[in-house]
């Protein structure tokens, strides 16, 4: 029979420690200490008090229970000697079954990893869906994480361990996070379609108006009726949009979703997160036949990412009246137009100016995606709330100098371009960080036509610069062109600089952040505010109606905008439940 909260609140301590038996290795301490915040309201409240419990032990005895972990195929599993749990898990990766080579592989890696670091490599190896990781998925994560810092490793060891006991903790209670599977399964589901040359190394590539682009759109629309939206529709910029309306007719909408195009080899979660919550959400009110106060409007937005053409926030760009007409004449790297990829898409360009939404008929813009960055996953964190997307500017540069031998000059005869540039590019990193959350990057780097011999008369270089608020942003940037207007005097150097991009920032409407916390908090799980240092399509929305978004934690040290991006259904189940949370406040108000 499953546990209860309720009996795991009200049992004396003893019993409850033996209730929450197996869930951390030969680690009985951990959930003890964390029953001391009894009760709990949820079973994400309990996972976070036993992850607050590990943090604030010693090294010593996170270093311990790392190390009574069994290896992965090892001695252990071969003697029969692991407990249950572990037998389970590792059956259920298939680690029972290897083949010679298989095994000989992973006790390669055994060896190999235990020599660097000093304990055994952790791997929730029932993975972010908990159904279980295969073979190669596994092999592949042990190889790659070999090489990490030890640092970092052991960290990482630890996530891997929270993790292995959020499942084992599920089972306990016979809790699946079943709106966060059908998320997570809508997004595998989606990442089939991808371009050729892509596709065939199995790697996600979807860029706008291409046939995998296409494809996504149909699957996302037919998603979107079997959800019970009321309207779906391909609008003239191959948005998909679904509409489910409100109990009232007239009564205004609320507006979520994002983006379902891709970098080129990118991850499955990056954008498309935020179109499938809001659907489960929907698809929920819809089963219990209920209708809210507003209508919600879910827009899977047709391009954010600029891949195929040079017009990034496409989609969402539209929907304020932001669709430049010149982009129709930019041509992609086979020399096809826009105007002639939307012609073959079947779209009606002359209906572009008609989407224009009215923001008098929306209460806001809410949108939901992953971190694609590492805080939340240092922190063992599930949400974020999203404070304000930074402001950001970026510059194309030149540095010049004098072309000279590179035995013959002596150093203080030098007007080396690059030096200049690499100066300069420590300073950013110094000025950055003053800010705390600033942000600032030197992403290109070149000597055009460099000899190994010859002082670089000649640098190429980009600057990335980033902040939560444009006031911030902008005195960076005064600083950084006095920096490099000095660093040039000094060094006897020239240099030019041309904007290429200015964006502002945009910070979250208060009260629609506020609704973000209380949703958060009502999970459970601690409030954490944080910007976003990477664009979204939030930012196009804000100009015209307020706006606020949740990050999801993502897996891998965060990483996005890389076939390795990853999060577990679930912390996709508590977004859904999160969204819900925002739309029961919305109509209770």
């Amino acid at each position: 029979m499953a546990l209860t909260l309720e009996q795991l609140n009200t049992a004396d301590t003893a019993s409850a420690v033996q209730l929450l038996d197996g869930l951390y290795e030969h680690s009985p301490w951990i959930a003890e200490a964390a029953l001391a915040q009894r009760p709990f309201k949820s079973l994400a409240h309990l996972k976070h008090a036993m992850v607050q419990v590990l943090a604030q032990a010693s090294p010593e005895a996170q270093l311990d229970l790392i190390r009574a972990h069994p290896e992965l195929a090892g001695k252990a599993m071969v003697a029969q000697s692991l407990t249950a749990e572990s037998t389970n898990e590792q059956n259920t990766a298939g680690l029972t079954a290897c083949t010679p080579e298989e095994f000989a592989r992973i006790q390669q890696l055994n060896a190999d990893y235990n020599a660097r670091f000093g304990f055994p490599f952790i791997l929730a190896v029932r993975g972010p869906r908990g159904t279980g990781l295969t073979k190669a998925e596994i092999i592949d994560t042990f190889a790659r994480r070999s090489f990490n810092h030890p640092n970092y490793e052991r960290a990482e060891a630890l996530r891997n361990i929270h993790r292995i006991a959020e499942i084992r903790l599920n089972d306990k209670f016979g809790y699946t996070p079943t709106l966060g599977n059908d998320v997570w399964d809508w997004q595998e589901k989606l990442a089939q379609h991808s371009e050729p040359g892509y596709a065939e190394k199995g790697q996600l590539t979807v860029t706008y108006l291409t046939d995998a682009h296409r494809a996504c759109a149909q699957r996302i629309s037919h998603w979107m009726r079997d959800c019970g939206f009321d309207e779906v529709e391909i609008d003239a910029v191959g948005n998909v949009v679904g509409r489910y309306h409100p109990a009232q007719a007239g009564a205004k909408y609320l507006l979520t979703g994002s983006h379902y195009d891709t970098v080129r080899n990118g991850g499955k979660y990056d954008g498309r997160l935020g179109i499938f919550v809001p659907m489960a959400c929907v698809r929920e009110l819809h089963r219990a036949g209920k209708r809210l106060p507003f209508g919600i409007e879910v827009v899977g937005f047709a391009e954010e990412e600029g891949q195929r053409y040079k017009a990034t926030f496409l989609g969402s760009g539209a929907l304020i009246g932001d669709f430049k007409p010149e982009w129709l004449e930019q041509k992609d790297a086979d020399g096809i137009t826009m105007r002639e990829a939307m012609q073959h898409a079947g779209l009606c360009i002359d209906d572009i100016p008609k989407i224009r939404r009215d923001a008098a008929q929306y209460l806001g813009f809410i949108e939901v995606h992953i971190e694609q960055g590492p805080v939340l996953n240092e922190l063992d964190l599930p949400l974020g709330v999203v404070t304000s997307i930074n402001g950001g500017v970026r510059y194309v540069c030149e540095m010049y100098g004098t072309a000279s031998h590179a035995g013959t000059t002596p150093m203080d005869r030098r007007h080396d371009a690059a030096l200049g540039v690499a100066e300069l590019g420590l300073y950013l990193e110094q000025r950055a960080r003053q800010d705390g959350d600033s942000v600032a990057t030197i992403g290109m780097l070149q000597v055009p036509n460099g000899s190994i011999n010859v002082i670089p008369g000649r640098c190429l270089f980009s600057m990335d610069l980033r902040a939560p608020t444009d006031a911030q942003r902008d005195a960076m940037v005064q600083d950084v062109l006095a920096k490099l207007e000095e660093i040039t005097r000094r060094r006897g150097l020239q240099y030019k600089t041309e904007l290429a991009m200015q964006a502002a920032a945009a910070p979250s409407a208060p009260d629609w952040q506020l609704r973000w916390e209380k949703a958060v908090a009502a999970l459970g799980v601690p409030v954490f505010r944080m910007p976003s240092g990477a664009g979204h399509d939030a930012m196009k929305l804000h100009k015209v109606m307020p706006q606020a978004m949740l990050f999801t934690r993502g897996l891998n040290g965060g990483i996005s905008h890389n076939p390795r991006e990853s999060t577990t259904s679930d912390d996709m189940q508590l977004a859904v439940e999160a969204f819900s949370h925002v739309l029961q406040q919305l109509a209770a108000q």
